[in-house]
């Protein structure tokens, strides 16, 4: 009695079952842990210090940028404690498998595909942009932190239209289309926003995404002016507002009514604090009641205050040249404050004015040589917004964002 070899060709050689097989490879998953060299990750698992640097130089990774959690999995044969495989997430849309020999170690590199399709998002707004993101999509569609990230995402789009803090009301509505990536694997990201319509209150808002040949991404309306402004609408992370521009504000620690030339953002300790546009740093440091203070300088004489922070960004020192979006602080509750907040502030000639009340203006229109393609463009983006099918659909290189 035998055992015949499934596909085997005339005159070939079936394997000979006594022949034992490979000896079964224990597979270990670790991470980097807050504070620990990378050489600690490795240590634990028998690879000491010629070979770590062995395989730190296949890998073409630099150990002092490796973030906390790096995620890197060790093949363990049966009692032998030193790893003879390592396999790491490099890229999202690659592997590097590391196989120990007698001689070295060989690495080699496993592409990941991915796969992008753009998804039709509406809701309307109940209580947050938040909420309504987790009640219109489902978790089977995106988990919640990638919902969550989209409404950062909206609000970055719109940041120059809409104030999240005081704009959106119950009743508001939305419709955004985002790419969404899949890997062959079928883990899945949160791509970019394609296009977006916003109704609040009575006003109309819309977002197409255009990224021209060589020129970087930017969000038009439907008459092809541009949405970017000299200043954003909110420097901090929408929250709430607890207090108002106001000439009587009564102050809650003072006890007495006293003008409030700023704008109050609540805010959890932590949360960034961005320039409004960009410029100078005037001031970071300590400055009486206002705590911690970032003074930054614009043109047109514009200086815009961001007050009570808790601590300032990397290599935020007076005559540093910020963009606007930069994060330069962090929320905190220093000085004069009862709760955290970031208290800013918007002055233009040395007087203080309503930061939401300020014209920021109008953006650029599409280049004239661009605009034919705009609108194409447009037109595809508008067509998915409203439920439709484009002509071509819109497309996104690269893996995961």
């Amino acid at each position: 009695m035998g055992v015949a070899a499934l596909g085997c060709q005339p005159g070939a050689v079936a394997k000979d079952p006594a022949v034992p097989a490979p000896p079964a490879i224990a597979v270990m998953s670790d991470t980097l842990r807050a504070r620990e060299p990378v050489g600690d990750l490795f240590r634990r698992h028998g690879i000491g210090e010629s070979a770590l640097l062995e395989v730190i130089g296949l890998l073409k990774v630099d150990p002092r940028r490796t973030p906390v959690g790096w995620e890197v999995e060790f093949g363990h044969l049966p009692g032998d404690t030193a790893a003879s495989r390592v396999t790491i997430r490099t890229r999202p849309d690659e592997e590097a498998r590391l196989v120990r020999t007698a001689e070295a170690w060989t690495i080699e590199r496993v592409p990941i595909g991915w796969t992008h399709r753009a998804i039709r998002v509406t809701g309307q707004v109940t209580s947050s942009l938040y909420d309504a993101l987790l009640d219109a999509v489902a978790d089977t569609t995106l988990s919640e932190d990638q919902r969550i990230r989209l409404a950062w995402d909206i609000a970055d789009v719109f940041a120059w239209e809409v104030d999240f803090t005081r704009d959106l009301q119950p009743g508001d509505r939305f419709a955004v289309v985002v790419s969404v990536a899949t890997s062959e694997r079928g883990e899945m990201d949160v791509g970019e926003v394609l296009a977006g319509e916003l109704s609040v209150g009575r006003r109309q808002f819309a977002a197409y995404r255009f990224e021209p040949a060589g020129q970087r991404v930017q969000y038009y309306d439907g008459d092809g002016m541009s949405l970017r402004r000299a200043f954003l609408r909110a420097p901090v992370e929408f929250r709430r507002i607890s207090s108002r521009f106001s000439g009587r504000r009564f102050h809650p620690i003072l006890r007495i009514r006293r003008p409030h030339v700023g704008i109050d953002y609540a805010a959890a300790v932590g949360t960034p604090v961005r320039s409004a546009g960009e410029g100078v740093l005037l001031t970071a440091g300590w400055s009486g009641n206002y705590g911690r203070l970032i003074e930054v300088r614009h043109r047109n004489n514009i200086v815009t205050r961001y007050a009570h922070l808790s601590g300032f960004g990397r290599g935020m020192v007076p005559g540093t040249r910020v963009l606007q979006g930069d994060v330069i602080g962090y929320v905190g509750a220093s000085g004069l404050a009862t709760a955290p907040h970031l208290h800013y502030e918007f002055r233009q000639h040395g007087v203080a004015r309503d930061p939401s009340r300020v014209d920021l203006g109008d953006g650029d229109p599409v280049p004239a040589a661009l605009a034919a393609a705009y609108r194409d463009e447009r037109d595809r983006l508008r067509a998915l917004l409203r439920g439709g099918t484009p002509p071509n659909p819109p497309t996104v290189s690269g893996g995961a964002r």
